[in-house]
């Protein structure tokens, strides 16, 4: 799976490249380039990427509740060590 990402990023960078370098000759052309590298980053890849990423982790680590305030401050552990 990553390789995959890593593919389509690539193929997403030299579309756009490829896109500015023709951008003068065939305006049109060049902007539906640049405009398809940038779907295949930001719409194909990232969101494969961040699933990839986030398999396995818990999102109620992330998530800013009482819970996880009381351990940032550390009143949590404070109770622990004076009982």
């Amino acid at each position: 799976m990553k390789y995959v990402v890593i593919l389509i990023v690539i193929a997403s960078l030299g579309s756009i490249l490829y896109g500015f370098s023709i951008h003068e000759e065939q305006v049109t052309l060049g902007k539906k380039y640049i405009g398809f590298g940038t779907v295949g980053i930001f719409l194909v890849a990232m969101p494969i990427f961040l699933y990839k990423e986030s398999q396995g982790k818990k999102m109620k680590d992330y998530m800013l509740t009482e819970e996880n305030i009381k351990k940032m401050r550390g009143e949590e552990s404070e109770k622990a060590e004076n009982q």
